[in-house]
C-alpha cells in the first residue's frame, strides 16, 4: 500500500486543498503543517498555471495570486522540501500537463520524491493518454491519481480498475467551486467505482459545509475541499492560518461523524 492508501485506513478520510505560493510560499508551507495539525489527512497542493481549465473563478484567481508573487514550480518544490521533515501526511500536486512536460517528466517525478510529494493529478490528461506519465510516475513511486466524473459513465469501472493512490470521484459537472447543493447520483459512480477496485474512493468538486462533507463520505472514503479553503486564504491573507485550520478542524470532524 502505498503512503496515499494509508491515508484511508484509519477511516474516512478528509482532504484538504490550497494553491502553493498564494499569498506567499511561507504563507503555503505554514498552512499545510497547521492542516495537518488540524486533522487532514491528505493534502492537495495546486501547481500555479496560467490555464487551470478545470478550476472555476476562486481557484483561478488563487493562481494568478501566486503567479504574480513569483511562486514558479521550482520554487515550490524548494519550499515542500523545506518542510518535508515535518509533513505526515501524504502530499498530492494538483497541476496540468503543460507545466510536467515544460518542465521534463523525468526531472518532474524526480523532484515530487525529493519534496517528499507522493502523488500527481492532473485534470487534462485523459485516460486513454495516461501512459505519457504513467510510466515516469511508477518508475519513481509517485501515484497517478484517476479522476472519473457523471459524463465518464461505461469508462468508470475501466478507469477505476486501474487506479493507483485513490480514486478522484468528481460529483458534479462544470468546473471547481461551492456549491449550495450537489445534485448529481455521485452513490451510483460510487458503487461503479468500488465493483471494480479495492482502492479508496474520494469525493470533490463542490464540498464547502460539514453536512456536505459528511454526506459524501458517508458514500465514499473520504471527502475533498478546495475552493471553500482557497476562499479563506484569498480573505485573510497571510493571516489565514488560524481560519483555515478551526475550517479543517470542523470538516475533518463532519467526516469522521460519517
Amino acid at each position: 500500500m502505498s503512503r496515499i492508501g494509508e491515508a484511508f485506513k484509519d477511516g474516512k478520510a478528509f482532504i484538504s486543498f490550497v494553491t502553493g505560493g498564494d499569498p506567499t510560499l511561507a504563507v503555503t508551507q505554514e498552512l499545510i503543517l497547521a492542516m495537518q495539525e488540524a486533522g487532514a489527512d491528505l493534502i492537495e497542493i495546486g501547481i500555479p498555471f496560467s490555464d487551470p481549465v478545470a478550476e472555476g473563478p476562486v481557484i483561478q484567481e488563487a493562481n494568478e495570486r501566486a503567479l504574480a508573487a513569483g511562486c514558479t514550480t521550482d520554487r515550490l518544490f524548494d519550499a515542500l522540501e523545506g518542510i518535508r521533515d515535518k509533513v505526515r501526511v501524504p502530499l498530492v500536486f494538483l497541476t496540468y500537463v503543460n507545466p510536467i512536460f515544460t518542465y521534463g517528466k523525468e526531472a518532474f517525478m524526480k523532484r515530487c520524491v525529493e519534496a517528499g510529494v507522493d502523488g500527481l493529478i492532473v485534470p487534462d490528461l485523459p485516460y486513454e493518454e495516461k501512459s505519457e506519465l504513467s510510466g515516469a510516475c511508477e518508475e519513481y513511486g509517485v501515484d497517478l491519481i484517476s479522476m472519473v466524473a457523471p459524463t465518464s459513465r461505461e469508462r468508470i469501472s475501466m478507469i477505476a480498475s486501474e487506479a493507483k493512490g485513490f480514486v478522484y470521484c468528481v460529483s458534479s459537472l462544470g468546473v471547481t467551486g461551492v456549491r449550495s447543493e450537489i445534485r448529481t447520483d455521485v452513490g451510483e459512480i460510487v458503487k461503479l467505482v468500488k465493483e471494480s477496485t479495492d482502492t479508496p474512493c474520494a469525493i470533490g468538486f463542490g464540498i464547502a459545509t460539514p453536512d456536505q462533507a459528511e454526506k459524501m463520505a458517508r458514500l465514499a472514503d473520504g471527502a475533498i475541499v478546495g475552493s471553500a479553503i482557497v476562499k479563506l486564504v484569498a480573505k485573510h491573507g497571510a493571516d489565514s492560518i488560524g481560519p483555515v485550520a478551526d475550517y479543517v478542524r470542523e470538516m475533518k470532524a463532519a467526516v469522521r461523524r460519517a
